[in-house]
């Protein structure tokens, strides 16, 4: 799914076409549960944001729309006519204002709720650190990612709690991880304060970078040395990178057995038995 950074660029596309502006038309569509939009229709928007992987739109009359996206979904936006890239069928949120009409496409989650109760509404408020908050706290980040509750959690796994710190999805885990040189089945328990600080600012660093925000990794999207790189020879050492599944979702993991060793007692699933050759 889209990450802090996509989110923050969505924020960054719809903020000037709505803020200020007074919803003229509003309609949400299935499947699942249908946000009751109209309710919108008259007010003004006062603030588009992005909040770890959650846009959140919010309005003078004390409502906000919360939007969490899949793999492909997105937010885009069209002038008054223009046709759509995608057809209406999935459409899950239109957004109408003078001069433009703002598509939400395809997302799971699409919520109209109080702003108040936004601080106490759990995906919003059970959520780490932001990433790309310039007020970001990397001390409670490590509080987080200290709970013991995340002790036995591999590092790869730990990385992508939303609840330790929010942003970061299966692409900056993978670019993190190599970056610092973990191998991402090692333990939380495992790693050091230092260590565990180490991924925490440079997940920060890279999706700064990704936005454009200027830091050490520079204000360009960095290069992706093992992200969907499986098989592939090392950018940096020639050595073939793995991949094996990890997590709940069981995505396919990718590291370099050489720059981001792993250490004896690590359980790693094993590499798939080479096919032979046809004779």
């Amino acid at each position: 799914m889209p990450e802090g950074d996509s989110l923050y660029r969505f924020a960054a596309l719809l903020r000037p076409v709505l803020e200020g502006r007074v919803i003229q038309a509003a309609r949400a569509h299935g499947p699942g549960a249908v946000p009751r939009v109209q309710q919108v229709i008259g007010a003004t928007c006062t603030g588009v944001r992005s909040q770890g992987k959650n846009l959140i739109i919010s309005f003078d009359n004390g409502l906000a729309l919360r939007g969490h996206l899949r793999m492909y979904d997105t937010w885009e936006v069209y002038a008054p006519g223009q046709p759509w890239r995608r057809p209406e069928r999935e459409a899950r949120l239109v957004l109408e204002v003078p001069g433009a009409v703002v598509v939400n496409f395809s997302a799971p989650v699409i919520e109209l709720i109080e702003e108040r109760a936004l601080a106490l509404h759990e995906p919003v408020s059970g959520l780490g650190p932001d990433l790309l908050d310039d007020a970001f706290d990397a001390a409670e980040a490590l509080r987080r990612l200290r709970d013991p509750s995340r002790a036995t959690l591999t590092i790869g796994d730990a990385i992508m709690d939303q609840r330790a710190m929010a942003g970061v999805g299966n692409i900056w885990k993978h670019e993190t991880l190599f970056r610092c040189g973990l191998n991402p089945w090692a333990r939380v328990e495992e790693l050091s304060d230092e260590a565990l600080l180490g991924v925490v600012e440079k997940a920060r660093e890279l999706l700064r970078a990704s936005v454009g925000k200027p830091g050490p990794a520079g204000a360009r999207r960095p290069s992706m040395y093992v992200y969907m790189r499986a098989g592939q020879p090392c950018r940096r050492c020639n050595t073939r990178l793995r991949s094996a599944p990890q997590g709940n979702d069981i995505r396919h993991t990718a590291w370099c057995p050489k720059c981001q060793p792993e250490s004896p007692d690590q359980s790693i699933p094993p590499p798939p038995p080479r096919r032979r050759a046809r004779p």
